[in-house]
């Protein structure tokens, strides 16, 4: 059993699945499940593999698990019979030290300790193009976690030491579970083309042109008039790409840029 979850867990975190990994961790008195036994739970609540009791437990976990799957934060579910509670001046529901409570309604009334960590795919960033910003950017963002698509023509990959995912052209992938960041690297090679492929595609969480006012201001009026884009899709990038830093060389625009990702992707986090 527990060979058949890792066996699952490993399976859709190689696919960008979100879910989350329900461990049993301590049991007191009679209870069905017992510490070691593991439950993989989706997103919605479903859960796709192993065991962890029955009714009595469910309900909490599966509370838990879409609550950490919505700020990213593992939790520490107490699940105990109202007597046990009533003793320790603890309401169902309440959260004391980090563990949150829960009442066991089963006629076993024992106790469960059940740890919740979600299993988030890594933030996707797209880079569309192959200039010199964008592979300072490749080399940067794979440091700190980032799953790393390239999308440029094929005879233009060599000039990345590596990513997890290459597109031949500037069409953008499918996107995956998780947030996706994109950034326009092309510097005048299919500046156009590229902002329209990625325009098209389905929206994301951050969008970036690397170049100048002026210059996107140009190829709005481009996209409008040879591409067809509609208003409101040609404000859905921002230029330039990154904080002002007062950035000059590659290495520097690269780190403005994931700056204000990373100002994106952590917005709210620190105070949930």
């Amino acid at each position: 059993m527990a060979e058949d979850i890792l066996d699952l867990v490993n399976a859709m975190k190689a696919r960008g699945a979100t879910f989350a990994l329900a461990t049993v961790v301590r049991t007191v008195s009679v209870t069905a499940a017992k510490a070691g036994a593991k439950a993989v739970i989706e997103a919605d609540g479903s859960i796709s593999g192993g065991w962890i009791g029955g009714g009595c437990a469910r309900g909490a976990v599966i509370r838990a698990a879409r609550a950490a799957l919505q700020d990213g934060t593992p939790r520490l579910v107490s699940i105990q019979p109202k007597d046990l509670l009533d003793h320790q001046h603890i309401g169902a529901g309440e959260v004391r030290d980090g563990i949150e409570f829960s009442r066991n309604m089963c006629p076993s009334q024992g106790t469960m300790d059940i740890f919740i960590e979600p299993i988030l795919p890594r933030p996707s960033l797209v880079i569309v193009g192959s200039s010199p910003v964008g592979v300072a950017l490749a080399n940067l963002a794979r440091q700190i976690g980032y799953a790393i698509t390239v999308c440029a023509p094929a005879a233009e990959h060599a000039a990345f030491s590596t990513a997890d995912y290459w597109n031949d052209g500037f069409a953008l992938p499918d996107a995956a579970d998780g947030a996706r960041f994109v950034v326009i690297c092309t510097q005048g090679k299919g500046d156009a083309a590229a902002l329209a492929a990625a325009l098209r595609a389905p929206p994301s969480a951050y969008l970036a042109f690397v170049g100048s006012r002026r210059k996107a201001d140009a190829l709005r009026i481009e996209l409008a008039e040879k591409h067809g884009l509609p208003a409101d899709r040609l404000t859905a990038f921002k230029a330039p790409a990154g904080l002002d830093l007062g950035a000059i060389t590659p290495d520097e625009i690269a780190l403005s840029i994931l700056a204000e990702i990373t100002i994106t992707r952590r917005r709210g986090q620190r105070d949930a």
